[in-house]
């Protein structure tokens, strides 16, 4: 099979079982589920650490169960928990432009030493969409509609990138992404906030603050990409991980996501939607 069938495939299965359990699953299983890819991810994020040893990779991945465990346990810690996500993505976003116009033999360091932030990474996503999957048959329609925009943006990327795309988003970062695969994926975007706003029968004024808050959380999710791109870069690695035929790791499927769910949870508690 293909690249191409190969990623199709994969997506084609996990896609609807994980929209399903958005839909069916009480909150409490659908946090077990999304704490077991979270768990699968912090094993990989301790190899792009550089942690070779198995025993000191599963230390790490118990550490993060604990803070899974302890973010649950105390559920008003969510919201808090986005902002300071978003503190820290807007810093890796910085990090990411110095990185980019960096000299060619010059390494911007980051500040944060790496298991934080794996944590940072990690922990705020996976509490911001249980958060949103908690408030009600609303707050599950728009988790939907965050999936929706990662899977139809990193579509409308992919597909208009390799048609059309010749200008490189970061070079010395991600050399496969491209300004063409960028205007892609804000076109879906477009579309698929557009569609849920007229599902939502949503006012005109409203419409246009939905369909605002989607195109950010795109370019959002577009540098949650990229960082993780430039994690695996100095690690020296090409995926994160094989778990997924044509994806790579877990961390490879969900690195938008992380960026942009804490940003979309808190962009919807803001602004009333």
């Amino acid at each position: 099979m293909s690249g191409l069938g190969a990623r199709l495939a994969t997506a084609g299965i996990l896609a609807p079982l994980l929209l399903a359990g958005v839909l069916y699953l009480p909150t409490l299983w659908l946090a077990f589920a999304l704490a077991f890819f979270v768990l699968l991810a912090a094993w990989e994020w301790s190899g792009l650490m550089g942690w070779q040893r198995p025993a000191a990779r599963a230390a790490y991945t118990v550490l993060v169960t604990a803070a899974l465990a302890l973010v649950y346990l105390v559920n008003t810690i969510s919201l808090p928990l986005c902002m300071l996500a978003l503190g820290w993505w807007l810093y890796a976003f910085r990090w990411l432009i110095r990185q980019q116009l960096a000299a060619p033999d010059a390494s911007p360091r980051l500040f944060l030493p790496l298991p934080l932030t794996g944590l940072l990474i990690l922990l705020p996503a996976w509490s911001g969409l249980v958060h949103l999957h908690g408030q009600g048959e609303e707050g599950r329609l728009f988790m939907v509609l965050l999936l929706l925009l990662i899977w139809g943006a990193d579509s409308g990327a992919y597909f208009a990138g390799r048609t059309w795309g010749n200008r490189r988003l970061a070079s010395r970062i991600s050399p496969g992404k491209t300004w063409e695969g960028v205007g892609g994926a804000l076109v879906a975007t477009a579309a698929l906030a557009s569609a849920a706003a007229m599902y939502l029968e949503l006012g005109l004024s409203a419409a246009l603050l939905l369909l605002s808050l989607c195109l950010l959380t795109t370019l959002v999710s577009i540098g949650g990409d990229l960082a993780e791109s430039l994690f695996k870069r100095r690690a020296g690695v090409k995926d994160s991980g094989s778990l997924l035929p044509g994806h790579g790791g877990i961390l490879d499927r969900i690195d938008s996501l992380t960026a942009a769910a804490p940003f979309f949870v808190l962009g919807l508690y803001f602004t009333g939607l």
